[in-house]
Parts: structure tokens; C-alpha cells; sequence
């Protein structure tokens, strides 16, 4: 069964567990764990808290978790609170992010962007 087609969680739908697949698009509510090996999209109305994988994920809802992929962008509307680790970050005017971001990779060696915090 091949399909092209991105999987769709609506705006109604409340999911919990793992979803896996190539491109994922959420608009409702989603709790566990995402893993593409596409592109994520998750709607302004999404409200999501899950442990993601995916190549390309674009938020323009809330996340709340850890997410991991090889670029990132946060839309004018985006809410995210936890922690971000992308090649390539791109925050939009407007987007909210509280919690720890790696961005950047292997290019993002030279130094630490904030020295140790002492006691």
C-alpha cells in the first residue's frame, strides 16, 4: 500500500501513542511519539507534547517535548516549551520558545554560546 499522501491527525481528533511514517500533518491534539522521515507539520490549532524525529518539521501550534530534525521553524504563532536540536533554526517574529535549543551541528562547535552557570 504506497501512498504519497501525508498521515492527517484533524482538528477534532485527540491521538495518544506513536506515530511513525514519511510526512505526518496534526491539528488536533497528539500525546506520545512522532517519527518521520519527512516533513511534520503541526496546524495552529495543534496541541502537541511528544518526543519527535523528523526531517523538517514546521510548528505553528503548541509543542511541548523534545524534538529533533534537520531544520526547524517556528511560525508566527508557534508555542513551544522543551527543547529543540536542528541544523537549521528558523523563528519567525511572534513565535514563543521557552527551554534548551542546539542548533546549528557540526558548524556549531567553535564555542559554547553561554559559559557554565557557577554556583
Amino acid at each position: 500500500m504506497a501512498d504519497d499522501k501525508a498521515t492527517l491527525i484533524d482538528a477534532q481528533a485527540d491521538v495518544e501513542g506513536r506515530l511513525k511514517g514519511k510526512d505526518a500533518h496534526i491539528l488536533g491534539r497528539f500525546k506520545g511519539e512522532v517519527d518521520v522521515s519527512g516533513r511534520l507539520f503541526l496546524g495552529e490549532g495543534a496541541r502537541v507534547d511528544a518526543k519527535v524525529v523528523a526531517d523538517a518539521a514546521e510548528i505553528a501550534g503548541e509543542f511541548k517535548g523534545e524534538i529533533k530534525a534537520r531544520a526547524v521553524t517556528l511560525a508566527e504563532k508557534a508555542k513551544v516549551e522543551g527543547s529543540v536540536d536542528a541544523h537549521v533554526l528558523v523563528v519567525r517574529e511572534g513565535a514563543q520558545l521557552n527551554g534548551a535549543v542546539t542548533a546549528g551541528g557540526a558548524k556549531a562547535k567553535a564555542a559554547p554560546t553561554s559559559p557554565p552557570a557557577t554556583p
